[in-house]
This record gives C-alpha cells, structure tokens and sequence, in this order.
C-alpha cells in the first residue's frame, strides 16, 4: 500500500471527518522563464531547438517507447514537426534541458495544469543518452519542480508513467516522489493497453525535498572524477 496517511478535524456542524482548510487562489499558468542551474539551465522549448536535439536523440528509438503519442522518429522532418507542435502546445508546456555548452540535450513539459486546484504534472521527460546519468540530467527536475512549487505555487506536483517503464518509476522514487497507486487501463497509447502509475510531491513536502537536491546537487558531494559522494537516493531515504 502507498505510504501516507490521510488527516482530518471534525466538522463542527457535525462532528464528521473534514480535511484541512486551504488558500483557494488559483496558480498562474507556465512561462517562458529561463531558469539556470550550476550545470545547465532550462528555457523555453522552441523550434531553433531542433537541430541540437535531433544530433542528440537520432538513432535511439528506444526512448520514445513510453511516450503515450510521439515517435520514434525516422527522419528530421518529422521530428522538426514535432518540437514545432510541442513548441507551440500551453498544456503540455515544454522546457528545453541546456547543457553547460549551450546546446540542447532533452526537453520535458508541465502538464495536465489545472489552476484552480494548483495542481500540475511533469511529464513527456525525453531525456538524451547525453542527458541520462548526469548531474544536469537531476539539476534540470530540480528547477523545474522549485519553479512548479515556488513561483507557480503549487499544492501538487505530480509524475504519471507507464507501469512498465521500470527506469521512469525507478526515477520518480529517487527524485522524491510518493508512490500512489496503478490506474489500470487508464490509457491506450501506440495500440497498446497502458496501466498508469501515479507518483506525486505535495507542498508541504517540498522544503525538505528542495534540501535534498541542493545537498546533492552541491559540487562538495562530487570526488575529482565526478563521482557522487551520497547518492540522492540515500538521502531521500529511498531503497536502493
């Protein structure tokens, strides 16, 4: 069973379990913000995007096999048409992932935004093997959640996958996430049944997760050949 529990106080008319009250000031919505970080930054995904992204994701069609909608794709011009659409969407709304270099190493978007109850998703994370197992690869969610919890003040920060896209939930766990639960056939993606599995991290929850990237993402938790000193798994107290 997902490890959290619920609270409550009664209800003074009745005496009947009722949650806690809440701010009813919705969120505002995503911008095109550029957000830096020590090892890259995150911008607004636009289609000048294109040709780095296409240097970096060509001849890997594996990472779009959990990707409900999009690719693979065989050739540069659909891709381009498809960064363009991305490009242009407000929900998803897609951020670039830009390496100490300047070039674009993988996009992901916020999504399934829903103002009133500051409520939001990441979700479509593409992620180049150029990205994968990288500092800039956990720096990168890292901004995106604080600008998701700080300036967007959300209440929920979601991450919905494939259930069987072990890499993903494995993922979802060592970024802090909260285990929920499976929706079972809540989709059809590519021809295929998919089964969802909800993880999500509450506001209340984020001070001690924004520590936790901070003490890894620190440049002190990095020996000389660039290896961690402690895992961000281990200080989430997350299982190996």
């Amino acid at each position: 069973m997902p490890d959290f529990e619920l609270h409550s106080e009664p209800l003074p008319e009745t005496g009947q379990p009722v949650s806690f009250k809440v701010d009813m000031m919705p969120s505002p919505a995503p911008e095109p913000v550029t957000i830096k970080g020590r090892y890259g930054s995150i911008e607004k995904l636009e289609p000048r995007h294109t040709d780095d992204l296409w240097k970096v994701f060509e001849g890997y069609p594996e990472v779009w096999t959990y990707i409900g909608a999009d690719g693979p794709f065989s050739d540069k011009k659909a891709f381009a048409a498809q960064i363009e659409k991305r490009a242009a969407a407000t929900d998803p709304y897609a951020y670039a992932i830009i390496d100490a270099n300047g070039h674009a190493v993988g996009y992901f978007t916020l999504m399934s935004i829903v103002p009133a109850m500051r409520s939001i998703e990441v979700g479509h994370v593409l992620y180049s093997p150029a990205l994968m197992r990288t500092q800039l690869g956990t720096e990168a969610q890292y901004l995106l959640m604080r600008y998701a919890f700080e300036t967007l003040n959300s209440r929920r920060y979601e991450w919905k996958c494939n259930a069987l896209n072990a890499p993903s939930r494995s993922a979802a766990l060592r970024y802090g996430f909260t285990f929920e639960g499976i929706l079972r056939q809540v989709l059809m993606a590519k021809g295929r049944n998919r089964d969802t599995a909800y993880y999500s991290i509450i506001d209340s929850e984020w001070p001690a997760r924004k520590a936790v990237f901070e003490r890894w993402l620190s440049p002190d938790n990095f020996g000389t050949d660039g290896k961690q000193k402690v895992s961000l798994r281990a200080l989430n107290g997350t299982a190996e």
